[in-house]
């Protein structure tokens, strides 16, 4: 059994293992700098990006209880996980064709690979209590995101030889999304193969369709919301400080760009900087929250990140920003991970993808909220430094970019205030006393 245990654990890891390498092209690293400086150009890139990441997001905030809900009842978590991890290959694959001009393609393209990714998450997430003991769901989640930073690591090192070598075209970067949507597809293999689901599927009422299903159990969950109490403040709570974390990842070449310059290759091994502390963060995180509790161990790596976020807002240097960059890897990693963590610990059994549905439609609301607010500001800013200041464009958008890196700051600070007011038993003792009362037909 333990065997069995072990090989459904490597699974799941290399799952994220592939879709982080989706993460450190796509978002991260090459797509969101090539689509701001190569195929729109100027403040105007900043605020399309912005756009783009906020349509998918809120497409996924909407869809993702009700495609949970559906899953748990059918019992069907590896299908959903195929089916939009297959749609995250097709449309990272064709971004290859977005070429300078092509902003309508590179917007769909990039929103629709973006949304099947998000929504495969929603049910990669809700496998690890199934894979995982109460008691381990922490290390295991915490060594999976560790694991998966590995894969953004080698994809980026393998694709960055070819950009350094081949300058003054295109054909490098474009080529980079084919090849990420190919390493993806590899490694999803052994979830498929090893990853056994244990719940069992229901037989649907007379007359309804998994459609119905979803809306009526996602609407007895809110319903129920009331026994809830320690969940719906910590959702709120990450609702606001994942803002700042995904502002912070959405925009992280753009910023580089503007303020220091970097090129393209500049931008991969900064980002493989990144990805090797978010390594180190992922799993000395797990380790410190099972020592001192989730909840305090989340909110030290929340003021890591504050403490990187105010470093750069007076940075004024490359290598300071590198540095940065190391810092807010370690602790970024951390609050994703224990976040996780804790939905993982605060759901109901039986009710892992809805609750990891609804998990995923705050995050994606954040998703949408806060690389809008930060797309927008800095172009409102950028204009006013610009049309007001008379600064010249290039100093008028660096100082949009640092007005905008303030309002991260904002997000992350009003998160942790509501975070420090969860208590992290009662919400679990909720969820049990929740299973007692459905159980004795409450």
């Amino acid at each position: 059994m333990k065997k069995t245990v072990n090989r459904e654990h490597q699974a799941w890891y290399l799952y994220d293992f592939g879709n982080s390498a989706y993460a450190a092209v796509v978002l991260l690293a090459i797509y969101s700098a090539y689509f701001k400086n190569g195929v729109v150009g100027g403040a105007e890139g900043s605020r399309l990006w912005g756009v783009s990441v906020g349509i998918a997001m809120l497409v996924v905030a909407v869809a993702a209880p009700i495609l949970g809900a559906i899953a748990d009842f059918s019992a069907l978590k590896k299908k959903f996980l195929f089916i939009f991890s297959l749609m995250t290959w097709i449309f990272t694959a064709l971004l290859f064709f977005v070429e300078k001009g092509d902003i309508f393609t590179g917007m769909l393209f990039f929103i629709l690979a973006e949304i099947g990714y998000r929504s495969g998450q929603v049910f990669y997430n809700s496998l690890l209590p199934e894979i995982a003991t109460p008691a381990e769901i922490g290390r295991v989640s915490g060594k999976g995101w560790a694991i998966g930073s590995l894969g953004g690591i080698i994809a980026l090192f393998i694709l960055l030889p070819p950009i350094v070598i081949f300058k003054g075209t295109t054909l490098p970067v474009r080529l980079a999304f084919p090849f990420t949507a190919l390493f993806f597809a590899i490694f999803t293999i052994p979830a498929y193969r090893w990853i056994k689901e244990r719940a069992n599927a229901r037989e649907l009422p007379e007359g309804e369709n998994y459609l119905t299903i979803g809306f009526k159990r996602f609407a007895h969950t809110l319903r129920s919301a009331r026994r809830f109490k320690e969940f719906g403040k910590f959702m709120i709570s990450f609702l606001i400080y994942n803002d700042g974390i995904l502002m912070t990842l959405n925009f992280a070449a753009i910023i580089g760009a503007v303020l220091y310059g970097m090129t393209q290759t500049q931008m991969i091994i900064f980002m493989i900087i990144v990805q090797v502390t978010s390594v180190i963060g992922a799993y000395l995180f797990a380790i410190i929250g099972e020592k001192v509790g989730y909840k305090k161990s989340l909110v030290y790596a929340i003021l890591g990140m504050a403490g990187a976020i105010i470093w750069m807002i007076f940075n004024q240097t490359l290598v300071g920003f590198f540095v940065i960059g190391a810092l807010a890897g370690f602790a970024l990693t951390g609050v994703q991970s224990l976040s996780r963590t804790m939905i993982g610990i605060f759901s109901p059994k039986g009710q892992s993808a809805e609750f990891f549905g609804i998990f995923s439609a705050v995050g994606r609301t954040s998703s949408f909220i806060g690389p809008t607010v930060y797309g927008f500001l800095a172009l409102w800013a950028a204009r006013f430094f610009e049309n007001e200041r008379n600064m010249n464009a290039l100093l008028a958008e660096q100082a949009g970019q640092r007005v905008a890196i303030i309002s991260i700051l904002l997000f992350l600070f009003t998160g942790l205030f509501l975070l420090l007011t969860v208590d992290e038993k009662k919400a679990i003792q909720e969820s049990e006393d929740y299973l007692l009362e459905e159980g004795n037909g409450g």
